[in-house]
């Protein structure tokens, strides 16, 4: 199993490599492909958010904690209805992060389990998809992309370093198959896991324009009906 240094160092090369493509290779923005290479080499360290005592886990919830409430916030004040409230929901959910994230996490989880899966490469992408404000599809697929690059690179260092060689004949370790794989040995984890990227998956086509809501926009998009809220409350 590779260690914490050879994820970050890994997920941080990859994620140079994909800012530097986007920017320069499909035109995004200097800035857009800066921090798609950031959430590239976070999400190499993600799989391992189910050690609950490791240095990514603290770390990542961290940063996590600190972060959500800001990228949020444009939602929480349309859903607060009112930006004292919006602040109280910000402030809740630093502190759940924060201090609860990974015992949580912990609790709820078992390392190797449906945590390092393909399944929830997809369902982190489509969170980072449905979080992430902007306009752009391809802005918010790019991001969505950023994370499930780092999220697989985690996956296969892991398969990589299972395969141990002597020098005359290879041999598997008892963790090969634990990371790259679609289930895991616990049904109730698999359903779970299944669920939650299904509803997911449903948000992301809706979202996306690729699918009706049943439910109809009264005027605009969603981000345009948070953009007039937030103006509107700021006035």
């Amino acid at each position: 199993m590779a260690n914490f240094r050879g994820h970050i160092t890994t997920s941080a090369l990859l994620g140079i490599g994909y800012g530097v493509g986007a920017t320069f290779g499909f035109g995004f923005t200097p800035m857009q492909g800066a921090l798609a290479g950031c959430l590239t080499a976070v999400g190499g360290l993600l799989p391992d958010l189910d050690l609950e005592h490791s240095t990514p886990s603290r770390e990542l919830f961290a940063l996590t904690a600190a972060v959500a409430p800001l990228v949020l916030m444009p939602r929480l004040l349309v859903w607060g209805g009112s930006f004292e409230a919006a602040m109280v929901s910000a402030v809740l959910i630093y502190l759940v992060v924060r201090y609860f994230g990974a015992s949580i996490v912990g609790m709820l989880t078992v390392h190797r389990g449906m945590f390092h899966s393909i399944p929830t490469m997809f369902i982190v992408a489509e969170l980072v998809f449905l979080g992430y404000r902007s306009d752009e599809l391809e802005v918010r697929l790019l991001m969505a992309g950023a994370v499930a690059a780092g999220f697989l690179s985690h996956l296969i260092l892991d398969e990589l370093f299972s395969v141990q060689f002597n020098g005359i004949r290879v041999k598997l370790a008892k963790s090969a198959g634990s990371a790259l794989k679609f289930v895991g040995s616990s049904m109730v984890a698999n359903l779970t896991t299944y669920v939650i990227l299904c509803a997911l998956t449903y948000g992301v086509l809706i979202e996306s324009g690729w699918m009706e809501s049943p439910v109809p926009e009264p005027t605009g998009g969603l981000f345009q009906q948070v953009e007039r809220a937030t103006e509107t409350m700021i006035r």
